[in-house]
């Protein structure tokens, strides 16, 4: 199978600097009116200097700290055209913040809702949320759940004051924490359809270039989408790199808890991994991440990490289909998925 012709370089044009980090069928790359009102910026790092310029080297301007939120207004790429990503957000306060460290949220509050018997998916709409052991804002709490990480949502709790709490089932614990309901939106079947599923299993193919940091999806051999991605590394721990090879996706789960004993979390205590696609039986799979925002260069435990937008198109796009308010589906097809140096 002959490789496509896109360079990383065109890739980061055709991508807007990176913001928008994928191409999708029939999207049209013409940036909306303000791409920009009310996209935040949540600090992922313990640490991170704002500059006075795109560049680590000019002079600091201000400290934030981990889980500190900030509004972006704007971005720009910085000169130094070695860099794997050269993407700074310019930030409310003045200066730039090097977006690796940096992940793009928005504080979106939902209409809580009572939860149905069958449950729902659910998807965190703000920058984060603590999850409780009960249903009261005074209970221990239990995890931090980030931006667009994902669970499943089994009941509702009516606080003595009118508002509702949602019940999140921990899919690897099998127990339950509660957060406010305001701060999960359900995810509606119809985000769930797949996408070109008249296509047959022939017809589709990924591949994942480890040299590019690619993840390229064809229909026919017709390139219709593409993204940045961090695949397995050399890191001080060890050596985890994505192996190279032919493979299917043959499990898939809309989300996911990984904690020790799971490929992605390597000593961290993850839940919410959004959009999981297995690839091999010990754990290397396409996935959503929200602990960093650092794609272009190697850097995971062997999974190929993506940006959660990213990971949910390939997770509609790919078999076997996980119905809605299904945990999971595991069978022997799936799609090709072909990686490569």
């Amino acid at each position: 199978m002959s490789r496509s012709n896109i360079s990383r370089r065109d890739f980061l044009k055709l991508t807007g600097y990176g913001l928008m980090g994928m191409i999708l069928p029939g999207l049209s790359l013409n940036p909306p009116a303000d791409p920009f009102d009310t996209l935040q910026g949540r600090v992922i790092d313990r640490i991170l200097w704002s500059h006075e310029e795109p560049d680590r080297k000019s002079k600091r301007k201000k400290l934030y700290w981990h889980d500190l939120v900030f509004r972006i207004t704007n971005s720009t790429i910085s000169d130094d055209e070695t860099a794997y990503n050269r993407v700074w957000y310019e930030v409310e306060e003045g200066g730039y913040v090097y977006s690796g460290s940096v992940q793009p949220v928005r504080t979106i509050l939902n209409e809580s809702q009572l939860i149905s018997l069958k449950g729902a998916l659910g998807e965190v709409s703000v920058p984060y949320t603590d999850a409780h052991l009960e249903a009261d804002p005074n209970s221990e709490v239990v995890y931090r759940l980030y931006y667009e990480t994902v669970h499943w949502v089994t009941a509702s709790a009516v606080l003595s004051d009118g508002s509702i709490w949602y019940a999140l089932l921990d899919d690897k614990f099998e127990q339950t924490y509660f957060a406010p309901g305001e701060h999960i939106r359900l995810i509606p079947d119809e985000e769930l359809t797949p996408l070109s599923p008249d296509l047959s299993e022939a017809d589709k193919r990924i591949e994942v270039r480890l040299d590019d940091q690619l993840v390229l999806a064809y229909e026919k051999n017709r390139l219709v989408f593409a993204t940045r991605a961090s695949t397995g590394g050399r890191l001080r721990s060890g050596t985890y790199t994505t192996p190279t090879g032919n493979y299917i996706t043959y499990h898939k789960r809309p989300t996911r808890h990984m904690a020790a004993g799971d490929l992605a979390s390597s000593g961290f205590d993850l839940p919410g991994v959004p959009w999981v696609i297995y690839i091999k039986e010990n754990g290397t799979s396409f996935h959503g991440t929200y602990w960093h925002n650092d794609y272009g260069r190697p850097r995971s435990h062997g999974c190929i990490n993506l940006t959660p937008q990213a990971a949910k198109w390939l997770f509609r796009w790919t078999i076997p289909t996980v119905p809605p308010g299904k945990h999971l589906v595991y069978g022997y097809m799936g799609t090709r998925v072909d990686v490569v140096e």
